[in-house]
């Protein structure tokens, strides 16, 4: 992964069409970029970031910035019910029992 500007760039390689392929990961508009050698995709990510950022100025709309730090989860009532239990029985906010678990999560990969 590629980081500028705070976006993040994750890219793969298309073995069919020969070309690295990317795309700004933390953000929910969608910015893409490609080129055929590591040197140029970093040179093509940055340029796609740019390119992002000077559109949303030409048309006076702020960029998506990178994560918030809140999202909104849709879970099974009965999940939510234990969840809340743990979280009540740790002596914890339900927000921060389900942080410390997700932290927790991505820890162990």
């Amino acid at each position: 992964m590629m980081e500028y500007k705070g976006y993040i760039g994750h890219v793969e390689f298309d073995d069919e069409a020969d070309i690295l392929h990317g795309e700004v990961i933390n953000i929910r508009d969608v910015v893409t970029f490609q080129a055929t050698s590591v040197k140029e995709v970093h040179k093509a990510f940055q340029e796609s970031v740019d390119d992002y950022l000077e559109f949303c100025q030409s048309r006076n709309e702020s960029p998506d910035k990178p994560f918030s730090g809140k999202f909104s989860l849709r879970i099974p009532p009965e999940l939510h019910r234990k969840v809340h239990i743990h979280a009540k029985r740790d002596r914890k906010s339900l927000n921060a029992w389900v942080s410390e678990t997700l932290e927790a999560a991505v820890a162990e990969q």
